[in-house]
């Protein structure tokens, strides 16, 4: 069962506007403009809550930030090779 929906009216430039519809596909405008709040919803709470975490431990160095990334690219390394360590 889906979220009950409202109607309302926003206000943007048109080429953006334009850009969306060209793009919305069968779905349409409204639920390719739905899921572009949703993902910038799902950005704004991430934020705060890496302003609250750096607030309480410091700000998150680059080498932490790489050490991550590695470790993401290794897990989908993984992934992709059915598990195996791709190193």
């Amino acid at each position: 069962m889906s979220e009950p929906t409202g109607k309302y009216s926003i206000t943007m430039p048109r080429d953006i506007a334009e850009a969306a519809r060209a793009r919305s596909g069968p779905s349409g405008l409204s639920a390719y403009v739905a899921a572009a709040v949703a993902r910038q919803i799902e950005r704004d709470n991430l934020n705060e809550l890496i302003s609250v975490a750096e607030a309480e431990h410091g700000p998150i160095t680059d080498e932490e930030i790489q050490a991550l990334r590695d470790q993401l690219m290794q897990a989908r390394r993984q992934q992709t090779h059915g598990g195996a360590d791709a190193a």
